[in-house]
């Protein structure tokens, strides 16, 4: 119910997702009347495999969190963890309020034993053309070491789950590679996760996520949201630029029409949509966040992260992980 489009564009991305994986169900959490009007401008109908189930409340995406956790105890996003904590779903995904939903997520499911506090991390394109996991980024603004050792055994398990790789590479970002750089909090998270046994290389800095140096950035929130939207802007500046420059004159627009080709695969190959849902790491459960504005190709991208998230056990490998430390590391 909740994004910048809601079941316009998360109803019929969840019908095509559903014609693309014939094994997976999908419960349709919302108002019932809003959701059937929107299945049947589509053709469609609830059935064995696609199932409603009524929220009667609905979370603003500007709602306060207070509102949003303690009063609208039947929105859709409460009924959505709900499902996932007493089994009747595998995974949550959801476009709408990211606060909402980390505080009603961290509510319901509760965390993984030795996890402080959930983390949410994303994948970004790199030089590559591999996969880079950021995490933190934006669930926690102020983190101790300890807190972001955990980020890195979450990341560590996510991307061995996903992406098959059994020691991925851990960097912790910083300004700069060198040990004597960065606060004490981030000098003292390098310690830690050294002793770890996670194959961590050190410090990284920004422009490592892109050059595909580790597998897995290490940050803070408030360094982690900065960054991603920096580089989502740096994006935005660039093709700006391109059609600016292209469009300048009639000898432009005729060398725009040689380079279409190349432009076309710069676009796929930068395109956000691709990258979209965003994972709650730390949580009893697997929730997926999709940006607000995602469209029908977009959503369906978020879906697919829950669906191999689910696939390869993303929280129980955490778990295992975390269980192998020496000591709790909740501080």
């Amino acid at each position: 119910m909740g994004g910048d489009h809601g079941p316009q564009v998360t109803v019929p991305a969840a019908l095509e997702f559903q014609a693309r994986q014939s094994d997976v169900e999908i419960v349709l959490v919302g108002q019932p009347e809003v959701i059937e009007r929107e299945l049947a401008a589509l053709g469609a109908k609830a059935g064995e495999r696609l199932r409603l189930q009524p929220a009667s409340e609905v979370v603003a995406m500007d709602e306060a969190l207070a509102t949003a956790l303690r009063v609208k105890k039947d929105s859709s996003m409460r009924v959505m963890a709900n499902l996932v904590k007493e089994g009747g779903a595998h995974a949550a995904v959801s476009a709408g309020n990211t606060g909402a939903l980390m505080a009603i997520s961290r509510f319901v499911l509760k965390t993984l034993p030795g996890i402080d506090r959930p983390a949410i991390a994303t994948v970004l394109p790199n030089m590559k053309r591999t996969n880079s996991y950021v995490l933190d980024l934006g669930a926690n603004v102020d983190c101790t070491a300890e807190h972001l050792l955990q980020f890195g055994i979450m990341g560590a398990m996510l991307v061995a789950a996903v992406e098959h790789k059994e020691k991925p590479l851990v960097g912790l970002l910083n300004i700069g590679s060198e040990d004597i750089k960065g606060n004490e909090v981030v000098k003292r998270a390098a310690e830690l996760l050294r002793a770890s046994g996670l194959n961590f290389v050190g410090n990284v800095e920004g422009d490592d996520i892109y050059k595909g140096t580790v597998d897995v950035i290490v940050c803070d929130g408030f360094v982690g949201n900065v960054a991603l939207k920096a580089s989502e802007g740096v994006v935005q500046m660039m093709v700006a630029a391109l059609k600016e420059e292209f469009s300048r004159n009639s000898f432009s627009r005729l060398a725009a029409l040689a380079a279409m080709p190349v432009l076309k695969n710069f676009r796929k190959r930068m395109d956000h949509r691709r990258y979209n849902g965003a994972s709650l790491l730390g949580l009893r459960g697997i929730v997926i966040k999709s940006h607000g504005s995602a469209d029908r190709y977009a959503f369906g991208q978020a879906l697919g992260r829950a669906v191999e998230e689910v696939r390869n056990e993303v929280p129980q490998r955490i778990e295992r992980r975390m269980a192998q430390m020496p000591q709790p590391i909740a501080q």
